[in-house]
């Protein structure tokens, strides 16, 4: 199976790249041509393209109008299926390998916009104060509406040192936000660390690359070095996810050997898998990236910290340690991303991107639209933004196994009140400040936990 994993290709989870599970493409065409071709179909489509041809203002290539029209086959569908073209795919290639140019914001499509997903940690976008939910209205002097997602990150990435000026537009602002950034290098710091106080240990997976396990381990052999860790918090908060034998490898190091860490079904044979925490599934080049891992690290207490920004290969990882209650899941509901996308190479170093599987979770729970719900609810008082999730967004799957009732809890946290100037600027992840982090560690220590800061239950209406 590592063998076959290996050499089908690039694997992705994610907010935007999402859970990717390469399937045998040349099956799937076989299949497809023995289906009736859509006859009626076809001929408006080549009616279509022929009064293009002969009546469009001006001359249009028939690369463009074929390119065009995968475009829109691929994007009507659900907001995660897209069309790579060669500069596209080189880029989602070169972002798992956690270094590339640009602004460091992890970005979607909403109504015409670029959506800010998350900002990366230690990035220029991060330092400059964009947020999540952010709406991107223009690019320099170019209006974004129309643009296509590829274009628009094309447009933001670049060479280092160069700048490049978005208008922003936030929720709760009166006049949209301009702010001109400097490109970097964005090297990814997929995962930081540290010992929070004497026994209780903080380790942040910010996005699954191809070196985060390996990372993890050292990270881990570093704070249990440091003396005996009675705690543990793994913080996947803003986690918009990336591949998908990292979050395997990262719910392996905590889970015992064999055990089933997520589940994926569709309706082709191969997108049927089920991936344990086994080197099998989890490791890429032939080896045990968990072989020097800290054997306490299989039984330390655990607490697993989300938000509304954990998706994906994030979720994945919070609801193995959940449902084999091996770590208590605290925070707020996650995105609900649990739709599984395969990258299809289509030749011309050209890919498609399409939803072929939902995954679920140990226990058979579909995250698709709905999230992990935390095992105890606590509230960011920073987080003052109006989380969008997967099933706010057009087009989105649903969860295929979810009971009615479910299906109408609302999916987007409740509105706060508008940040005052103190809040704009978020709370850094794993500081003094982190109130998510300190009611984590409160846990632990068999304290109590509080849902909310008293400051801000202070200033809510009787």
């Amino acid at each position: 199976m590592h063998n076959k994993l290996r050499s089908i290709g690039l694997m992705l989870v994610g907010a935007v790249a999402g859970v990717l599970i390469s399937l045998n493409f040349q099956a799937i065409a076989d299949r497809a041509t023995r289906s009736p071709l859509p006859i009626e179909e076809l001929r408006a489509f080549t009616e279509v393209f022929g009064a293009i041809k002969t009546n469009y203002v001006e001359p249009v290539e028939d690369k463009k109008l074929i390119t065009e029209a995968i475009n829109g086959m691929l994007t009507g569908l659900d907001p995660h299926s897209a069309y790579l073209d060669a500069e596209a795919f080189k880029e989602l290639q070169v972002g798992t390998q956690g270094q590339f140019g640009g602004l460091g914001i992890e970005v979607g499509m909403e109504d015409g916009f670029v959506k800010v997903v998350s900002p990366i940690e230690d990035t220029p976008a991060y330092r400059a104060g964009i947020k999540p939910n952010d709406l991107i209205i223009k690019l320099d002097d170019t209006p974004v509406k129309g643009m296509s997602l590829n274009d628009a990150v094309k447009r933001m990435r670049g060479k280092p040192n160069t700048q490049i000026t978005l208008t922003i537009s936030r929720k709760g602002e009166s006049a949209p936000i301009v702010v001109t950034l400097t490109r970097a290098v964005i090297r990814v710091q997929s995962v930081k660390s540290k010992v929070i106080e004497p026994g209780y240990a903080w380790v942040r997976v910010s996005q699954f690359q191809e070196a985060t396990a390996d990372n993890l381990v050292k990270h881990l052999d570093t704070v249990f070095k440091q003396g005996a860790v009675k705690g543990l918090v793994l913080d996947l908060r803003n986690d918009p996810g990336g591949l998908l034998h990292g979050a395997v490898a990262i719910s392996a190091a905590f889970l015992p050997a064999k055990s089933l860490v997520v589940s994926t079904d569709g309706r082709a044979e191969d997108a049927r898998k089920k991936f344990l925490a086994s080197p099998e599934d989890y490791a890429r080049r032939g080896d045990d990236v968990l072989r020097n891992l800290p054997a306490a690290a299989k039984t330390v207490p655990m607490v697993v910290l989300v938000n509304g920004g954990s998706a994906s290969a994030s979720e994945i990882v919070a609801g193995a340690l959940q449902d084999h209650k091996r770590a208590k899941v605290i925070g707020t509901q996650t995105f609900g991303k649990g739709s599984v996308q395969t990258i299809m190479p289509l030749g011309n170093n050209t890919a498609i991107k399409l939803t072929t599987a939902r995954y679920y979770t140990p226990g058979g729970r579909s995250i698709q639209a709905l999230g992990i719900t935390p095992d105890i609810i606590v509230e960011d008082p920073s987080d003052t933004a109006t989380r969008v999730r997967e099933a706010d967004l057009q087009r989105h799957l649903e969860n295929g196994r979810a009971k009615a009732e479910e299906k109408k809890e609302p999916a987007v946290t409740r509105a706060k009140p508008a940040p005052t100037p103190a809040e704009q600027k978020p709370v850094e992840l794993g500081s003094k400040d982190d109130f998510q982090l300190s009611q984590a560690l409160a846990f632990l220590k068999g304290e109590p936990v509080q849902s909310q800061s008293p400051t801000v239950a202070q200033t809510k209406p009787n």
